[in-house]
């Protein structure tokens, strides 16, 4: 697979911004992986914040002629080339109205661009924009490409001998991108699903986290155990943070935990805990060696550790009110927010993307985070994902995602899930700051008054 930079390449007349959009355009022939990793890389860019979306030819291409047979891709098949072209034209136009409109930061075109022809006509198109882009290849024939909608209710034998003749089509006309010739775009090769890269031209902050990423996958099979420690003292208490060791019935669910792993005989199972007492005891339970990630701490609430949310509407309501505004973004005072929660944990889902089979053994927050990671959640959701106590999750990833199985281990505990603000509640919430606001700046009072409605809404 190959990834792009143009930036070089723009006219003197488009200006070149370090926060430009990327274009990156997957090159390479049916079934090496290019879907994969589109969904894989678009996945963890939105994750830590970078607005991402694929655009994947093949879809464009079912919405206007649907799939008979290989004869469709062939070269000389001047009446399907038009389609093609067609379809890579509205999905180029898709991508200027995401850029210019949506406001989005990464786009990957996500077709085979296996011919010359189409690649110069895709970086005349982001030179005319001023568009960085980027290229990427790799991945032997799977189910995967046969279970496709190209292939639904189809006998499996006769969908892939027609997904090989799909393949030979390709060949006549494929030109790998040459190390001479194009030797001033930014791509990334990937060889044998991983077992070598070859980088070249990489030229900013988003193309190096990229290319970072990638040289961590890889696609051999596995699963991901998350848990939550088991229920604390503090949970008892109603009390969020702190340092506080496991209650009897969290030392109940440790011991629990043990036995239901144990039961799934898994090969090199590598066990990662935070440094804080709950998940360090309830790993001491699994007998197996645990490592200690400081990464997986809490979330730091700061001045409202070891407070009960009713004390924190008592001591600090415009705190309160403003958290159930934005959860996502909203840092408790000498803490942190869930998007430094996200940015904290980045190392861990690289060191994730690198291991085979792992148990985490966390807490709510950073379950949330992870959870949004390999789930494809939006910041908006993650806050707000449920991971109760003494329930243990296991997830396989599967073609494009991650298939999700949840065990309760037949452990009680307290719940400590707060659930969304409604509508009302949410209205309340902006009407009770305002009033914050102006009680505790008199003269801004005193211009909402004379300015009426246009004032507040400035100020709140």
């Amino acid at each position: 697979i190959f990834l792009w930079c143009l930036s070089c390449l723009s006219p003197a007349s488009v200006p070149q911004f370090t926060n430009s959009p990327t274009l990156i355009v997957m090159v390479g022939l049916p079934a090496r992986g290019k879907t994969y990793i589109s969904k894989k890389l678009t996945r963890y860019l939105n994750w830590i914040g970078v607005p991402t979306k694929v655009f994947n030819l093949g879809q464009y291409r079912r919405e206007v002629q649907s799939y008979k047979s290989f004869e469709f891709f062939r070269p000389d098949n001047e009446e399907a080339m038009q389609i093609r072209k067609a379809c890579a034209s509205n999905a180029l136009k898709d991508v200027v109205i995401y850029f210019s409109k949506e406001h989005g930061q990464v786009a990957v075109f996500d077709a085979t661009n296996t011919t010359r022809e189409r690649r110069v006509s895709i970086v005349s198109f982001a030179k005319e924009k001023g568009y960085k882009a980027g290229s990427g290849a790799g991945s032997p024939v799977t189910d995967v490409k046969v279970s496709s909608p190209d292939y639904l209710n189809c006998d499996k034998e006769e969908a892939l001998a027609d997904f090989l003749k799909r393949i030979e089509c390709y060949k006549q006309t494929y030109v790998p991108l040459d190390d001479e010739k194009d030797r001033r775009l930014s791509y990334i090769k990937i060889f044998n699903v991983g077992s070598r890269y070859l980088v070249n031209c990489v030229r900013d902050h988003i193309q190096s986290r990229i290319v970072y990423y990638l040289m961590n996958i890889h696609v051999t099979p596995r699963s991901i155990y998350l848990s939550r420690h088991g229920e604390s003292n503090m949970n008892l208490l109603g009390r969020i943070g702190g340092d506080s060791g496991l209650s009897p019935r969290g030392h109940k669910y440790a011991t629990a935990l043990g036995t239901f792993i144990k039961s799934q005989h898994i090969k090199d199972l590598k066990v990662w805990t935070s440094h804080m007492k709950r998940t360090i005891q309830t790993a001491e339970h699994l007998g197996i060696p645990y490592e200690q990630w400081k990464a997986l701490n809490e979330i730091d609430a700061g001045v409202c550790e070891e407070m009960t949310y009713e004390e924190i509407q008592d001591n600090h309501p415009e705190e309160f009110a403003l958290r159930d505004q934005d959860k996502y973004r909203y840092r408790y005072p000498k803490g942190e927010s869930y998007e430094d929660l996200v940015h904290r944990l980045e190392p861990v889902i690289m060191e994730l993307e690198r291991q085979e089979n792992v148990l985490v053994v966390c807490h709510q927050a950073v379950m949330r985070c992870l959870l949004a990671y390999l789930l494809d959640k939006t910041s908006d959701e993650l806050p707000y994902l449920k991971c109760p106590l003494h329930t243990a999750l296991k997830l396989t990833p599967v073609a494009y995602g991650c298939k999700v199985e949840h065990v309760f281990l037949n452990i009680e505990a307290v719940n400590t899930h707060r659930e969304r603000p409604g509508v009302s509640f949410t209205k309340h919430v902006h009407l009770f700051y305002d009033c914050v606001l102006f009680q505790s700046k008199p003269c801004q009072r005193q211009q909402g008054a004379k300015g009426g409605k246009k004032t507040r809404e400035k100020t709140g």
